[in-house]
């Protein structure tokens, strides 16, 4: 009898049909804000660092040439008078910075995901799969645990929780998220990036311009996003579709980004060439990811890049030859929050639709079909998304 089951049948019974959408997307931010022209002065005051004049003086000209105009940031200037050991460059102070984070980055993540489930319009109870990712924060249940408690979605929901990524983050959560949808027929799978920068704060180093660079930069955020396959479209409105997900490591990039949790914190670095780097290995990548559509004008396709600094916007422009309009939405994220690691591809996802919207585009890729999302981190890692932009379409 056990002969006759027919096992294939069963296999391609448990599969959606077509491919994973993005349905709907949530952002969210600490309340305490910083502008980019004010944190010289802020940080050099908080870290009792006012007497490395020379060194606050590098700090402005990195903000000034950063193209970051506000940041938002769970720190506060309270917190560091309070714990003077996290302001000092090589105090020993993980477990102060770690108490905070474990507690802040499920109740950030929160705050994005009951946004992303508002705007889906489902009940939570609903929700299949849970995607947690995070560099912010380790800990045993994770935060993929709190959130669930949090949210109070159904307990056998299944939960992947992703540690230290860094900035490839949110390209390696969506194809997860594509994979889930795709091989588990009507699921809705959660997925969110939060990161916490209170675990990698530190007062100023005149040897280690790196960190220095790090402060200017990175900043708190959360995003989330609901994906499926099969969208219900009475129901739900699909933005885009997730058609095909790359990850390649450049050869011999092992420590051109990294970082390492010591008990100091989590220390960061960086090296100069990394934005000729990757405009050197992205061409490589766009061909093997849109040669079977045969794309070849990297005008004609929307953008959706980590916006990990200016310099890597800039060479990825010129060296492709694109538009200045390409990367509208990256440089907005970037100089409106600053670089938010994992979180910032879903932020510009969700730009990329606002924007659409208010210009009367037809489609939310700002009026075009075909677009990728490129997540760039340690490693050097490159996630790559080849997305297609879907009609705006009403509830009914």
């Amino acid at each position: 009898m056990a002969s006759s089951i027919d096992v294939e049948k069963i296999r391609n019974a448990q599969r959606a049909q077509g491919p994973a959408t993005i349905l709907a997307v949530g952002t969210a931010t600490p309340s305490n804000c910083i502008y980019q022209a004010d944190f010289p002065d802020f940080y050099f005051r908080v870290t009792k660092s006012e007497h490395m004049v020379d060194l606050k003086e590098k700090l402005k000209l990195i903000c000034e040439k950063s193209s970051i105009r506000k940041r938002y940031i769970h720190l506060t200037e309270e917190f560091l008078n309070e714990n003077p050991d996290v302001g000092v460059y090589n105090a020993p102070s993980l477990d102060i910075r770690h108490d905070v984070c474990v507690v802040e980055v499920p109740k950030l993540a929160h705050k994005a995901a009951i946004e992303a489930i508002k705007e889906w319009g489902h009940p939570k109870s609903e929700i299949t799969h849970l995607i947690f990712c995070t560099t912010s924060a380790i800990e045993m249940p994770g935060p993929d645990y709190q959130l669930t408690k949090l949210l109070g979605l159904n307990p056998s929901v299944k939960r992947h929780m992703i540690y230290n990524q860094g900035c490839f983050g949110g390209g390696t959560v969506l194809r997860q998220a594509k994979d889930l949808a795709e091989n588990n027929k009507g699921a809705r799978v959660l997925a969110v990036c939060c990161e916490v920068t209170l675990i990698s704060f530190r007062g100023p180093n005149e040897n280690q311009i790196d960190s220095l660079i790090g402060q200017a930069i990175f900043a708190d955020a959360a995003g989330a996003v609901i994906v499926g396959s099969d969208p219900d479209l009475a129901t739900e409105r699909p933005l885009f579709q997730m058609v095909s997900t790359a990850q390649t490591i450049l050869p011999d990039t092992d420590r051109a980004i990294g970082g390492q949790l010591k008990e100091v914190g989590l220390k960061f670095n960086l090296i100069r060439k990394l934005p000729s780097l990757l405009s050197e290995c992205i061409e490589k990548a766009l061909i093997q990811a849109f040669s079977p559509l045969g794309i070849t004008d990297w005008n004609s396709i929307f953008w959706i890049v980590h916006p990990g600094g200016r310099a890597i916007l800039d060479d990825v422009e010129v060296k492709l030859g694109l538009n200045k309009n390409k990367m509208r939405a990256s440089r907005h994220v970037l100089s409106e929050f600053g670089n938010i690691s994992s979180a910032a591809v879903l932020f510009i996802i969700d730009e990329m639709r606002k924007k659409s919207t208010e210009d009367g585009a037809a489609t939310t890729g700002e009026g075009l079909d075909w677009g990728v999302l490129f997540g760039f981190g340690p490693g050097v890692t490159i996630e790559t998304i080849v997305l297609h932009s879907l009609p705006k379409v009403t509830k009914v």
